[in-house]
């Protein structure tokens, strides 16, 4: 039997927010596995499993950089310790003058961009010298260069907090614009169905099963119910398969949007400051009774 440790229980807790006493049975039953435990708690909990995972955990904002033609452009993400800094417009200027670079070189990844001539010396010896200055580290995290097939267009949500870049083949510029508001709103995976992978897909059908099994549900019926909610999963997070937020019924997708617009989307880019990333939460009431009690014992 797997020892469950307080930091593997409250490492589940902050992924999930489940109760407490709930992320160490699921822990135990998955002898440990904090993958599986996650599944265990979606099956009986339900979406409010996932949700803390969703959260942002580091500051920093999104950048994006388009020529004047519309058919070359970029979306670049750095990050900062605090919000503080991610306001700073030094800091700013360098996320802007990275992906101005990233559209106008074409750098194969983050080590070639901070290679790159910017001021009097490189990308990195600009950032680390800004580094020297404010006192706090950053980061560059990613980037993508898109050539487009028909015309860039791009959003920018919450001070800088969320970036759109989005390739759109025919329509007009208020289709594109809406598209890429769109995208910042519902956050699709992936254009269709296509780029959702495989494992993603297993799991939600493995929970849904389960789910289904649980209910009482008819073991004959459990595939099908299955297949219901994964297809129902790909309308959520597929941006063809998605409902138009601006739509008047409430029903159309952007799939009907754009074919009754004569257009289509050839790709898109969503960059939240963050996802993904694990960013230390300190507990200042636990700090000062540490602080204290290490105080007493030296006393």
């Amino acid at each position: 039997m797997a020892d469950i440790t307080a930091s593997m229980v409250k490492e589940l807790r902050e992924k999930t927010d489940a109760p407490m006493m709930e992320c160490k049975k699921a822990l135990t039953e998955a002898a440990g596995d904090m993958t599986k435990a996650e599944e265990i708690l979606r099956v009986k909990l339900g979406n409010k499993a996932s949700k803390a995972a969703t959260r942002i955990a580091a500051e920093g904002v999104v950048a994006i950089h388009i020529a004047g033609d519309g058919k070359l452009g970029s979306i670049f993400e750095i990050n900062s310790e605090t919000d503080f800094v991610a306001k700073n417009d030094e800091f700013l200027a360098l996320a802007a003058g990275c992906a101005r670079l990233v559209a106008e070189k074409n750098p194969a990844d983050v080590a070639a961009l901070s290679a790159l001539p910017m001021s009097e010396g490189t990308v990195e010896s600009t950032r680390t010298a800004l580094v020297g200055k404010i006192g706090e580290n950053m980061s560059i995290r990613r980037f993508v260069r898109v050539e487009a097939k028909g015309k860039l267009a791009s959003y920018i949500h919450g001070g800088s907090k969320i970036g759109v870049l989005v390739d759109v083949v025919g329509g007009d510029e208020q289709l594109a614009k809406d598209l890429a508001m769109h995208i910042a709103a519902s956050k699709p995976k992936s254009l269709d169905s296509s780029g959702v992978s495989a494992d993603l897909l297993d799991t939600e059908r493995r929970i849904a099963i389960e789910k289904a099994r649980e209910a009482g549900k008819p073991e004959a019926m459990l595939e099908k119910i299955a297949e219901g909610t994964v297809q129902k999963y790909l309308k959520d997070v597929t941006l063809l398969g998605q409902v138009f937020v601006k739509a008047e019924d409430g029903k159309q997708t952007i799939e009907q949007l754009l074919k009754a617009k004569g257009a289509s989307v050839a790709s898109f880019a969503l960059f939240i400051v963050g996802e993904g990333i694990e960013k230390k939460v300190n507990d200042f009431a636990a700090e000062v009774a540490a602080q204290a009690a290490a105080a007493a014992g030296n006393k």
